[in-house]
């Protein structure tokens, strides 16, 4: 692996509900995402994936072990890390070109410049001709789309990806998949990629982490060694087939004991 771009030492991280007792999430999470390298977290419901991703992004709080970016301490969110939600988290009143404007009107670009760059990335997520339409005549596939157009825009060291096709029917998924593979290929951004499905995460990804039961740690971290560039063929492949029931066996171990299932 080349030198880290993330480094993740020993994180803890405690929840406490609105009623309730409080809740431990994380238990001494360790993990490194090197320069252009794309890694998938995996697990079971309730492991901390999200939690984790979201403290690599900074926004939760880092009270337990530390997290650094460039070999900078994670305090909060900043442009060096963008995120892209499962729920596209777009602008319902702007339109396409607006919202993915928004971010490098933040950044203080100049008008003709940004214009520019934002109709760059809508060309490479494949958007061109829909700049003027608003959200809510968008299929989920095209959100989701903009939400990556807009996040590779402000031209984020780091990529945080949390379920970003969870909410897709298959097929859009399959292309989401497709396309993610394409862009990370031009732009060679570090990925850090929460996902449910085995499948996905090592479809994309050079490496897999699988994480515990709660409180999440994490139980392995295996290479795919998978050739790149990848067309969805490779997913009929030996080796494909091979590391997918490999994780989904590390994944089913901890969903059962996570359900109080006796091991088999």
């Amino acid at each position: 692996m080349s030198r880290e771009k993330i480094l993740i030492q020993q994180v803890g991280h405690t929840y406490t509900p609105p009623t309730g007792a409080p809740v431990r999430a994380l238990e001494n999470v360790s993990l490194e995402v090197g320069e252009n390298e794309f890694v998938a977290l995996v697990g079971p419901s309730g492991c901390g994936k999200s939690t984790l991703l979201y403290m690599v992004g900074g926004f939760l709080p880092l009270r337990e072990g530390r997290i650094l970016v460039d070999g900078r301490s994670v305090e909060g969110p900043g442009p060096d890390r963008g995120i892209v939600f499962q729920h596209f988290a777009l602008f319902p009143w702007k339109t396409v070109r607006q919202n993915v404007l928004y971010g490098l009107e933040k950044q203080g670009m100049e008008p003709a410049r940004r214009r520019e760059v934002a109709q760059r990335f809508l060309d490479m997520v494949k958007l061109s001709g829909f700049e003027d339409v608003y959200p809510s005549q968008l299929s989920g596939g095209m959100k989701q789309r903009v939400a990556i157009a807009r996040t590779l825009a402000i031209d984020p060291g780091v990529l945080l990806m949390d379920e970003p096709f969870g909410a897709l029917d298959a097929q859009t998924r399959g292309l989401l998949q497709e396309e993610l593979l394409a862009i990370w290929g031009r732009t060679r951004k570090s990925v850090l990629f929460v996902t449910h499905d085995v499948r996905e995460a090592v479809y994309l990804a050079d490496r897999v982490a699988v994480m515990t039961a709660r409180p999440g740690r994490i139980k392995a971290v295996l290479e795919m060694r998978l050739p790149r560039p990848r067309g969805a063929d490779v997913q009929r492949s030996p080796e494909f087939v091979e590391r997918s029931e490999e994780i989904w066996k590390l994944v089913r171990e901890e969903a059962e004991r996570a359900e109080g299932l006796p091991g088999r």
